[in-house]
Formats: C-alpha cells, sequence, structure tokens
C-alpha cells in the first residue's frame, strides 16, 4: 500500500474501521474494482445516527452481499479492491457532496434521526473523513495500474433489492452504463448468451446521466472504461449465493477483459 494510504488508515483510530480498505493493492488486473456501499457500520459517536440495528441491517444502510461478491472478485481477476469503510447513512461516497440524498434525511420512507440537523460543518467533517479519503484511495490504485502503461477500467459492485414499491424486479444481474459501452455491450451479450440468467440492461437504475460520484470521478472525468454492476441481494446474502454470483461475473468479466482493445494503449478510450 502507498505511503499516503497508510497515512489516512494509520490516523483512524484503531477501536474503529478506517475509511476504507484496499484489498490486493498489487493485483495484476487492469481493472480497479469498488465497493461503494461496503459496509453499514456507523462510528460510535453518532450512536447509530438513531436508528436500531434492525434498521441498520436494512439495504438503506449498505449493499447487502456486495462486499462478498467483490472480495472473491478480487481474488479472482487478481484486482485491486477499494471499499467503503462505513455506512452510506453517515455520508454517501457515491454521491456528490451537493446531493440531497449525500447525507440522507430519509431514505426508503425511513426516517434518519442523526442526519436531520447536520450543520455545513459537520457535513464538511464527514466528508474530509470518509469520502475523500476513498476517493484518493481509488485514484491511487488507478494511477499504479496506468504506471504500467495500461488503461485501468473502474468496476463498482453493488447490489439491489429484489422489490421495490411494490414491484418484483426480474432481473437476477444489471449491467449499467451510460456513454461508454466498451465493457458494458460485450459484458450483456456475454450474460445474455446464459438462458438462465435475465440481465438487466440499466436496469433496475439507468447508468444515464448517473448519480454515480464514482463513475463520474473516476471514469468519465478521466476517459478511463467502465461498467456498474448490480446483483440482487437475496441471491448473494448468504456466502454460497455470493461465491456462485462471483464466479459467475469473474468469469463474464475474464472473457470480456481479455479481449479489451484498450489493455495496452496507451491513452484511455474517447
Amino acid at each position: 500500500m502507498d505511503q499516503d494510504s497508510t497515512q489516512l488508515l494509520a490516523a483512524h483510530p484503531v477501536s474503529e474501521p478506517p475509511p476504507f480498505s484496499v484489498l490486493n493493492p498489487n493485483g495484476k488486473a487492469d481493472v480497479v474494482l469498488l465497493c461503494d456501499h461496503a459496509s453499514r457500520y456507523v462510528p460510535v459517536r453518532y450512536r447509530n445516527l438513531g436508528l436500531d440495528e434492525a434498521t441498520l441491517h436494512l439495504h438503506i444502510a449498505w449493499d447487502i452481499g456486495a462486499r462478498a461478491v467483490a472480495e472473491r472478485l478480487a481474488a479472482l481477476l487478481d484486482a485491486p479492491l477499494v471499499a467503503g469503510g462505513a455506512s452510506r447513512l453517515v455520508i454517501d461516497i457515491n454521491r456528490p457532496l451537493d446531493d440531497p440524498t449525500s447525507i440522507a434525511k430519509e431514505s426508503d420512507r425511513v426516517r434518519i434521526p442523526g442526519n436531520a440537523n447536520v450543520t455545513p460543518e459537520e457535513a464538511r467533517l464527514r466528508a474530509d473523513e470518509f469520502f475523500w479519503p476513498y476517493h484518493r484511495a481509488i485514484e491511487i490504485q488507478a494511477a499504479l495500474i496506468e504506471a504500467r502503461s495500461i488503461v485501468p477500467a473502474i468496476i463498482p459492485i453493488h447490489s439491489f433489492t429484489p422489490v421495490m414499491n411494490g414491484f418484483e424486479r426480474p432481473w437476477q444481474i444489471g449491467i449499467l452504463w451510460d456513454q461508454d459501452q466498451s465493457l458494458s455491450s460485450p459484458l450483456l451479450s456475454h450474460l445474455r448468451a446464459n438462458p438462465a440468467l435475465t440481465v438487466g440492461d440499466n436496469e433496475p437504475y439507468t447508468g444515464k446521466n448517473p448519480a454515480s460520484f464514482s463513475i463520474a470521478q473516476h471514469s468519465d472525468r478521466t476517459g478511463r472504461p467502465n461498467v456498474s454492476i448490480e446483483i440482487r441481494q437475496d441471491l448473494i446474502d448468504a456466502p454460497a449465493g455470493a461465491e456462485t454470483w462471483a464466479q459467475l461475473v469473474g468469469d463474464a468479466l475474464a472473457h470480456v477483459l481479455k479481449n479489451a482493445p484498450w489493455r495496452t494503449a496507451s491513452c484511455p478510450p474517447g
């Protein structure tokens, strides 16, 4: 791990998890995996934001199963993984800081008491402690790959609920994209060749004009190829399911990345 990341982690209190973690930082793949909503942890000083433990196990606090899949993918692909260390209810590290959902007062009709009266100063403190360290860590990992004259792909791993607003979502996995289809198009084709899969194309969320800060910051802004992968939570909320889906996604990504046209490019596609 680089010196800047080590200092950031060392500065965090030993009694609490760090604001981010980097797994397999020396991975050889041309990919940086992200797991923005890897954790449901709320620092002690925020007193669970006024919520009970049961609520903090729900999807509003984190992406259920996403970290388990992302960690396994990091091993299967030999790729670095940067994972968030705190619940998105503390601050959503995948939203612009001026977005109303950056520090949400309510999520999925659940009121968040600890976020009701957050001052601008408190918002800056949360950004400085959780948001910016995470995004600096991503850039550090991308720069290590670029130092090998290789353009890294940025691939966030998320999960989604089986039911939303009474609608049973039929997709098992969703592939999200905006303007760059260099990864999404072949990935969709590869996954849809499996008749057992129902694959969403910009479903259950659209990647067009996204609120995703991670993609905007680390891919759209830089021209790095990207794709966001969403997996339904009920399929990966236990270790066996997470392993199965990591293998399936890992095989698909390995196939697509093997034929990626930018792998030895001197500059990003665009």
